[in-house]
């Protein structure tokens, strides 16, 4: 099990919120949590199965400017 954490602006989730969720709902995670910081910055982590998801779920939220990802074993 994976856990991948990602941080963005407030800017980049409005231009890319929806672009994000629809890449998300292809990957077999689950949201863990979700948090909008008071400055307008979103927290999100996901737990995902396999290595190989969860690198590639990590790559492809970096394809969104101003979205930053990592991950990490649980």
């Amino acid at each position: 099990m994976w856990l991948v954490t990602i941080t963005c602006s407030a800017d980049a989730w409005k231009r890319y919120s929806a672009d994000f969720k629809a890449m998300a709902d292809k990957y077999q995670g689950t949201c863990v949590s979700s948090k909008k910081m008071p400055d307008g910055k979103r927290l999100m982590e996901y737990k995902i199965e396999g290595v190989e998801d969860a690198e590639a779920f990590q790559n492809q939220c970096q394809n969104f400017e101003g979205f930053t990802s990592s991950f990490e074993s649980l």
